[in-house]
Order: structure tokens, then sequence, then C-alpha cells
């Protein structure tokens, strides 16, 4: 369980200008109220999906969904992040603890294609270098497209070595 921390307007601005231009399937794991992927969707990321486990936060994410007009054009899915495959998914976007990263950089070094981009927020993946970064302190997120992550680590899809 990581505890609910809502993204401020500029972080949001952030992890979206990461993935300005890009096209595909956009996940957001642990999307908490669903501000990410309403505004995934704004930007014409589609389709836009939010994963959550907390019932309160998926009753608020449908509500702000319906608010804005998104009702039927975004998803929230009361989905376990570790039981989803990943594998059609193009822009992934992570705003989790620390203690969670290790563990979801080896699912998705395992379960991503090499044309996806994945954007974190407050905490950056320890042991992978990003393609690019934006912004400072709070609002710093971090992008890391699979296919340099893999040639770094040594790893190509389904995770075994190159």
């Amino acid at each position: 369980q990581v505890p609910f921390q809502a993204s401020g307007p500029q972080q949001v601005a952030n992890a979206l200008a990461l993935l300005r231009g890009r096209r595909g399937k956009t996940v957001d794991l642990g999307s908490g109220d669903g501000r990410l992927v309403l505004e995934a969707y704004r930007q014409g990321l589609s389709p836009a999906v939010g994963y959550e486990l907390n019932p309160w936060l998926l009753c608020l994410s449908h509500y702000r969904a319906w608010r804005a007009g998104c009702h039927g054009k975004v998803s929230f899915l009361k989905r376990d992040l570790w039981k989803v495959n990943l594998s059609d998914c193009y822009n992934v976007i992570v705003f989790l603890a620390p203690s969670v990263k290790p563990p979801l950089a080896t699912k998705l070094l395992a379960e991503l294609p090499d044309e996806a981009r994945v954007v974190a927020g407050r905490f950056p993946f320890p042991s992978w270098t990003p393609s690019s970064t934006l912004g400072q302190g709070l609002e710093q997120v971090w992008a890391y497209d699979m296919k340099e992550v893999r040639q770094a680590s040594g790893h190509s899809p389904g995770g075994s070595p190159v």
C-alpha cells in the first residue's frame, strides 16, 4: 500500500510535457484521484487508463471524469498493478513511493515494449538513467525510454539478457 498524495498542477504539467507528441495506450499506475489520466486524455493520449485499488479514490476519479465531460472516454479500474499486463502500454505514469520502484522496474523491463516511455514523479527509478527530466524539487519528473533503459541494463523485452 502506498499512501495517496495528490499531484500538484505543476507536477501534472511536467509529467504530461514529457509525454507530449506521443501516441498509444497511457496508464497511470496507482492513479489516485485521476487527475493525471484526465489530463493525459485532454492532451490527446488515448486510451487513458488509471489503475487504483482504493475504492474511495476510484469513486472520486469517476466523479471527476463525469464532471470533466470525460465519462466513458477514460477508464479507472480497480486492479492490482502487479497483476496487470502492461505489454500494450506505450506511456506509463508512476507517482509511487521509492520502496515500490525496484520491483516495479523489474516488471516494467519484463513487460513494456521498447517504444514505451515511463514517467516517474516525486522519486526517480534508482537504477535507471533518465532520458530526460523536467522541473525542480517536488515538481521534478523523470522520463525513461525503455529501449535506452534495456540497452543500459543489458535486457531485452521479456526480461532476458541481450
